[in-house]
């Protein structure tokens, strides 16, 4: 038996979750073009493979979904769902929310997040231990895309929980009936929607209904309910579980180098960097499914048109053909990685997660300049799409 044959990896495998690295490299030299029989699906691990990839998306449809079991569920989605779309069509609707998702927009959210994080420590602050995803991680997300959208608090809730539940994959390993759970249910904005058109505000949801665009028949118009409905739960789905993760990794990544979270102490002016290495070490969003919409070949075999494959962000970002000892975590490390995607849908809400994750890392050095982790008790989110920390207990030094 060849050493290719015995190697496996499995998206729904929670063992394979907690370390993932290994294998990743094991992809990359010994099957940069892996099948996996049980699930019916390929993978680049490549930093090249992935990065063309990503940006080929004549041959690599979003149209189907970007998540595995979503693909192979054959589920259809609304217009507007930009994550779930190819251009021309994506790139209209993409446009259209660049035009109100704008750097401004989000420069000017930042003394409304310090604040909302300073609160959210404050009852911890003096505390010898506390979560941090409880604390920040589940909730500030949360809280920034209300702020965005003005959407009320109960409602951010209710969205996140059902988020939460249809990504994970505990006690739920079936991908057509998590695909079936993780559809774009958007009852949740409609009372909302139409109670927005009475009294209109300085959110993105009243400028969504009231801006005007091209669409795809050339017809100029504003959106649709369902159209503003469908953004909303775009925006609000997309940016609130990886960011929420980003934060955890933040606090367990410093944990394990202490002498590089004192730089940061020391120096603030570093942390920008540093959560673009923590981006790149620990991707939220590990990899990305596509759609094969044509026959397309990769080091001598033929991955055939219908398939599902994925590319993976989280094994192309520790390429040593593209990083220098990639396994080295370094906070003065000037990286490109692809945690946020290539070409045509790199992450419109990079900047805001940026945004929080920075301004978490500062709030949460300013109170606590040393921790370390309670390993026994931390515990990673079981789900096929997303990686990060569903507990991690902060012990304060």
């Amino acid at each position: 038996m060849s050493t290719a044959t015995a190697l496996y990896w499995d998206p729904y495998d929670h063992t394979l979750v907690q370390d993932p690295y290994p294998i990743y490299k094991r992809m990359r030299e010994e099957a940069p073009l892996y099948y996996n029989e049980k699930y019916n699906f390929y993978a680049v691990s490549r930093h090249a493979d992935v990065q063309k990839g990503l940006g080929d998306w004549q041959t690599f449809s979003s149209a189907r979904g970007d998540i595995l079991e979503l693909i192979q569920a054959g589920i259809e989605f609304p217009p507007g769902s930009l994550i779930f779309e190819d251009p021309p069509v994506h790139d209209i609707h993409r446009r259209l929310l660049a035009r109100i998702f704008t750097p401004r927009r989000i420069a000017e959210l930042e003394p409304r997040v310090r604040a909302y994080c300073k609160r959210a420590l404050e009852p911890v602050i003096g505390a010898k231990r506390f979560d941090l995803v409880e604390a920040v991680g589940a909730e500030m997300p949360m809280r920034v895309i209300g702020m965005l959208l003005g959407i009320p608090e109960a409602d951010q809730e209710i969205f996140r929980d059902r988020t939460d539940a249809a990504l994970s994959t505990e006690g739920n390993r079936d991908p057509k009936m998590r695909a079936e759970a993780n559809n774009l249910s958007t009852e949740e904005f409609r009372d909302y929607v139409e109670w927005r058109k009475e009294n209109p505000s300085n959110d993105i949801m009243t400028e969504l209904m009231n801006a005007e665009f091209t669409d795809e028949n050339g017809v100029t118009r504003t959106l649709t309910d369902d159209e503003v409905i469908t953004y909303c739960t775009v925006i609000a789905g997309a940016g609130n579980e990886t960011t929420g993760r980003l934060i955890g990794w933040f606090g367990a990544t410093m944990a394990r180098y202490p002498e590089q979270r004192a730089e940061l102490v020391a120096d603030p002016s570093l942390i920008p960097n540093a959560i673009e290495e923590i981006l790149r070490f620990e991707p939220t969003g590990p990899f990305t499914a596509r759609y094969v919409n044509k026959d397309v070949e990769y080091y001598g075999q033929t991955v055939p048109a219908g398939s599902a494959i994925l590319f993976m962000q989280a094994a192309a970002n520790r390429d040593p053909d593209r990083f220098p000892d990639p396994d080295r975590f370094d906070i003065h490390r000037v990286t490109q990685h692809m945690s946020f995607g290539v070409g045509a849908h790199y992450c419109l809400g990079a900047a805001l997660a940026r945004l929080e994750g920075r301004i978490a890392a500062e709030e949460i050095l300013k109170q606590f300049p040393s921790w370390e982790v309670d390993w026994d008790n931390a515990e990673l989110a079981q789900t096929s799409t997303v990686r990060g920390w569903k507990t991690l207990p902060l012990v304060i030094g």
